[in-house]
């Protein structure tokens, strides 16, 4: 498309959008556009998702109570009578049925005649997902940071909330955070990525590979489970040494070690394994990792990947990006603010990741499709 074209269609919709905001702004309009009979749904459904932004802390926190309460598992074999479910939350009925009704409105339960109440399809869905209901929890300390969002953005994260809960995010010596301060993050970000392992698992064959490396691996979730899939594959999880212990204990536990280690060291300081050695791992995974790190740091660290993979080495980043069709809000707006509230990093569109990778010395850059993007896109680059 000629330059000229391009430039005066995008001025052409700058013009439409302008008119169109000064049309829907005007109260006249609106209630004009409530009751025209070829605009009023579309009314009624704008009005709608303006109310849930609004309302939107409300249902998480009746999710909250919910989860807190173990309701779910509660209803997961059939559903039970008020009387019956007031007694298991240890509620009055009263209570019981206002947190019910509201539930069932949510769509996480499903009110069942007069009296009864069973499981809703976005509850049946929880249930399905274990780690969801740790970051369920894990909410409570975000929605605290989160309770000034003006003061968030003007001042930055409070060194008492996120940034504290995330200990490597500002520390000054990563090398020597300790396990206390390591356990809480580790222990969540086991149990949340289920779903996420297996998705990225389930889009990319590690069948033709030897040796993983998957850095910020935590306690090495995702490399038992890639070494479960391939009975060939040796597997590395590299994070932060306290990280790390904490990763070998559960590699013993679940009898892997002949097959996945892990390997402590501050991956933006520290050599990762293969930089410095023959045995250098054929493929690389960042998942969820790159988008809690700056762009100074991101750069350092894929450098570094770089420089430990073997040539023809290919590295994999998955997690949720801001430009993906469909899940815009969990990218810019989800990720965007919890991870100011952590102190570190941002989420990043696919484009703006494969550049970083060209610049790291990376090619061959390409995106891979996954069956949740919601939960994570996915680029690779050799």
């Amino acid at each position: 498309m000629p330059v000229w074209l391009r430039d005066g269609l995008s001025l052409m919709l700058r013009h439409w959008r302008d008119l169109r905001n000064d049309l829907i702004a005007d109260q006249r309009f609106q209630s004009f556009a409530a009751r025209f009979f070829l605009t009023r749904r579309i009314a009624a459904s704008q009005a709608r998702q303006a109310f849930d932004l609004a309302a939107g802390f409300v249902y998480s926190q009746i999710l909250l109570a919910c989860a807190e309460l173990n309701l779910f598992e509660a209803l997961r074999h059939g559903a039970r009578t008020l009387d019956d479910l007031a007694d298991f939350m240890k509620l009055s009925r009263a209570a019981a049925e206002r947190l019910l009704l509201g539930a069932a409105a949510l769509g996480l339960v499903d009110k069942r005649g007069a009296d009864s109440f069973g499981l809703g399809i976005k509850g049946a869905a929880l249930l399905g997902n274990p780690g969801a209901f740790s970051m369920i929890a894990h909410h409570r300390m975000v929605y605290a940071d989160m309770a000034d969002p003006v003061a968030l953005l003007r001042r930055g994260p409070s060194e008492a909330g996120l940034s504290d809960f995330w200990a490597y995010a500002r520390s000054p010596d990563r090398d020597a955070i300790a396990d206390e301060k390591v356990s809480a993050y580790s222990r969540l970000m086991d149990e949340s990525q289920t779903l996420v392992r297996h998705d990225v698992l389930d889009s990319y064959s590690l069948a033709g590979n030897a040796l993983l490396m998957d850095v910020g691996g935590g306690e090495a979730g995702f490399a038992m489970e890639a070494a479960r899939r391939w009975p060939k594959l040796q597997a590395i999880a590299v994070d932060l040494p306290a990280v790390a212990q904490r990763a070998s204990a559960s590699i013993e536990r679940r009898g892997m070690r002949e097959r996945v280690s892990a390997y402590g060291c501050d991956f933006l300081r520290d050599s990762l394994p293969g930089q410095n050695s023959s045995s250098k791992p054929d493929i690389a995974t960042l998942v969820r990792v790159l988008h809690d790190h700056d762009d100074g740091p991101a750069m350092i660290l894929l450098r570094a990947i770089r420089a430990a993979l073997a040539p023809g080495g290919k590295l994999v980043i998955a997690e949720p990006m801001s430009d993906t069709p469909g899940a815009q809000a969990m990218g810019d707006a989800y990720f965007g603010f919890y991870l100011l509230a952590m102190g570190s990093g941002r989420p990043r569109p696919a484009s703006e990741i494969k550049a970083m990778l060209e610049k790291a010395g990376f090619n061959t850059v390409r995106s891979v499709r996954t069956p949740r993007p919601l939960l994570a896109s996915m680029v690779e680059a050799t």
